[in-house]
């Protein structure tokens, strides 16, 4: 096979993102475009093992092999992989995929991240600052390039405030309260409600037996977002959503320079009653940090990161859990 632009074999890279919607992939060349994403819609499976490297080999190495055949590789010999849940739930990734990626693809470098870490470096690229990573769920990573520091990520039962699944949930509930006749309620998230899901007496039966229920929950946050603007019941959810990201960005953020802070993820399509909340609690707690918008998403954080560990030009600070970088000894 001739590689792009010669007539030589052209070892690329693979970069992915594994996240609550489900997974993306691309592949390319340090200096050249990416491949267009090659998209599953069904998330990677997570289990009493964490997350499943089964499920994520059978839906990536179909997409893999074509991507790799269509842009007009040889091989991938580098793969960058950013997971949700991977600082918590990704022992069997890091035990399994390495080799897998090996044995089915010729990889020689694999490096696994969380999908924090990718947002990060999507969004501010390899310098010092704060990144907020707000779609169904919630985390804040901040780095100083000596070391990793994350905040919240603890999953919609435990945490991830501010997140779309907490704002869907808050919305609900106020629905719920309007229903009920209890103070705290709100008769226009009740319309949204009834609208989007049915008779609320019937919401119980519909949400708690599902298994993507947090996804199911942040399907509500738009109705949130959308209700702020006349109701402020719904207001006042979004200001609350907005405390906690800023919370969580001070937690971790390096406190010497002038540090960067950007906000990433699909909460940033909530608009005004989101983000100008979000921008006053910022400025209170980080006085000394810059407010930019965010450069890219995860996937352009995987391919950076690909790029650079191809190019030698990686210079991030490693972590067990967080960020690790395996050689493996390929095909």
């Amino acid at each position: 096979m001739s590689g792009p632009g010669g007539n030589a074999p052209a070892a690329g890279f693979l970069a992915v993102d594994s996240g609550g919607s489900g997974l993306r992939a691309v592949v390319g060349l340090p200096g050249r475009e990416p491949s267009v994403p090659r998209v599953s819609r069904e998330p990677v499976r997570t289990g009493a093992r964490g997350i499943d490297p089964g499920h994520l080999l059978e839906q990536l190495l179909p997409m893999a092999r074509t991507s790799i055949a269509e842009y007009g590789l040889d091989r991938v010999e580098t793969v960058v992989v950013g997971a949700a849940g991977m600082a918590g739930l990704g022992d069997a990734l890091r035990a399994e995929l390495p080799g897998a990626l090996a044995r089915e693809l010729g990889v020689r470098t694999v490096a696994l991240a969380a999908d924090a870490v990718t947002a990060y470096i999507g969004a501010l690229g390899p310098c010092p600052g704060a990144v907020v990573a707000a779609g169904t769920g919630l985390i804040a990573i901040g780095t100083d390039l000596a070391g990793w520091r994350r905040a919240d990520g603890w999953g919609h039962l435990l945490g991830d405030c501010g997140g779309g699944a907490w704002i869907g949930r808050a919305g609900l509930e106020a629905a719920l309260r309007a229903f009920d006749g209890r103070d705290g309620g709100s008769a226009a998230l009740r319309a949204c409600a009834e609208e989007r899901f049915g008779p609320l007496a019937g919401l119980p039966g519909q949400l708690y037996p599902r298994t993507d229920r947090p996804a199911v929950l942040a399907s509500f946050a738009p109705q949130v977002a959308e209700c702020a603007v006349h109701d402020p019941v719904a207001a006042g959810i979004l200001r609350a959503a907005a405390r906690h990201m800023a919370e969580s960005a001070a937690a971790v953020c390096p406190t010497a320079g002038e540090p960067r802070v950007a906000l990433t993820g699909g909460l940033r399509q909530l608009g005004d009653p989101l983000l100008l909340p979000l921008a006053e609690k910022l400025t209170a707690l980080l006085p000394q940090a810059r407010q930019v918008p965010a450069a890219g998403d995860p996937l352009h954080g995987a391919v950076r990161l690909a790029s650079d560990l191809v190019s030698g030009l990686l210079t991030l600070p490693s972590d067990e859990r967080m960020f690790s970088v395996v050689h493996t000894k390929g095909d």
